[in-house]
């Protein structure tokens, strides 16, 4: 794992008697996942580790995941202008929210990373089946057939390579999104997520360490 280095002697703590704000975000999506605070025992924590640290009210020093193994491990540190914040990029183990869900912040989250819900719907539909060859959904009729998917998923690319000779930005934008949505379907159908796909190109992009994050 890639070493994170924030030089804590440049944060400003007394601005807020002796904390800073850390706004944690997915470095896969982009998503917000919460925010917090941190003083400078929770910041070095995070830096010896690798893994977020924050200060809470009710619990003090507080390793993000330590009893439900959601933990967020460290991509980058960045100050903000002020030096009073810190903009942390984890790629986060499970949800970041207690309740649950990935961000504290619902609306956020759905309109930062509309193919994360469209997955997470998918998967809905694939749990729903409970082993079942079909259902009366068209997600469903698409993992219970994989002649009907892979066809489907034949046809959208064909569509959307047609849209592209023809320069038709609307039409060739709306195909891409089917072409989404099915390739996902497909991928769900082989056991694949859309996590490791996020994973793969943060890998590409350099965005993250290496594959044991």
């Amino acid at each position: 794992m890639t070493a994170v280095v924030l030089d804590l002697d440049t944060l400003d703590f007394t601005k807020g008697n002796g904390l800073v704000t850390i706004v944690t975000q997915d470095a896969r999506s982009g998503v917000v996942l919460m925010v917090a605070h941190a003083d400078r025992e929770a910041l070095e924590y995070t830096l010896r580790t690798g893994q977020m640290h924050y200060l809470s009210r009710s619990r003090g020093l507080w390793h993000k995941g330590a009893t439900s193994g959601h933990v967020q491990h460290v991509v980058s540190l960045t100050a903000d202008c002020d030096a009073d914040a810190v903009l942390a990029r984890v790629i986060s183990v499970g949800p970041a929210c207690h309740d649950g869900t990935t961000s504290c912040f619902r609306d956020t989250a759905l309109s930062a990373d509309a193919i994360g819900a469209l997955d997470a719907t998918i998967t809905a539909r694939q749990q729903a089946m409970h082993g079942e060859t079909g259902g009366s959904s068209y997600t469903q009729r698409l993992l219970g057939d994989r002649n009907l998917r892979l066809k489907k998923l034949g046809e959208e690319a064909v569509e959307l390579a047609t849209a592209c000779v023809d320069q038709d930005v609307e039409r060739a934008t709306e195909e891409t999104a089917d072409l989404l949505y099915h390739a996902l379907v497909a991928l769900r159908a082989t056991g694949g997520t859309l996590d490791g796909v996020r994973e793969v190109l943060a890998q590409r992009a350099g965005l993250t360490g290496n594959s044991d994050q």
